[in-house]
């Protein structure tokens, strides 16, 4: 698994006067594609934090290419990027239905940390999973 496709449908309310999908939920549509991707991994965030092992964003960046509108399904694709010693990056492409090209592409940037917000190390199981699943080309 190189990447994770995440499907969600532009829900009215999403959208803003001009019928066009609200830009700040791009970052919402990132967050809930990332939680699965790491579900697909066999990792639930919640238990990360239980553990009290925090992702907090330390970067995050979107480029708007075309809108979708109400009742669009999109696909929001996401991929490991990069990861150091404590973070990780995820790359997001979104896609129209039956769309080659992106709408939007962008990433975010976490850093893993404890529950003082002070940096850990990615923990080794997450880490083997992600270079894993990245050489399943």
């Amino acid at each position: 698994m190189t990447y994770y496709d995440f499907k969600v449908r532009v829900r009215y309310g999403e959208t803003d006067r001009m019928g066009v999908s609200y830009y700040a939920n791009y970052l919402v549509w990132f967050e809930s594609a990332r939680t699965e991707y790491f579900r697909a991994l066999g990792f639930v965030y919640s238990e990360f934090e239980q553990q009290g092992i925090l992702l907090p964003v330390a970067e995050a960046h979107c480029r708007y290419f075309a809108p979708s509108t109400y009742d669009d399904l999109l696909t929001v694709r996401t991929s490991v990027a990069q990861m150091r010693q404590s973070s990780i990056r995820f790359e997001y492409q979104v896609f129209k239905e039956k769309n080659e090209k992106p709408i939007v592409t962008g990433y975010t940037v976490h850093v893993f940390s404890n529950s003082n917000l002070k940096p850990i190390r990615i923990p080794e199981p997450l880490r083997s999973k992600v270079e894993l699943a990245s050489l399943d080309l």
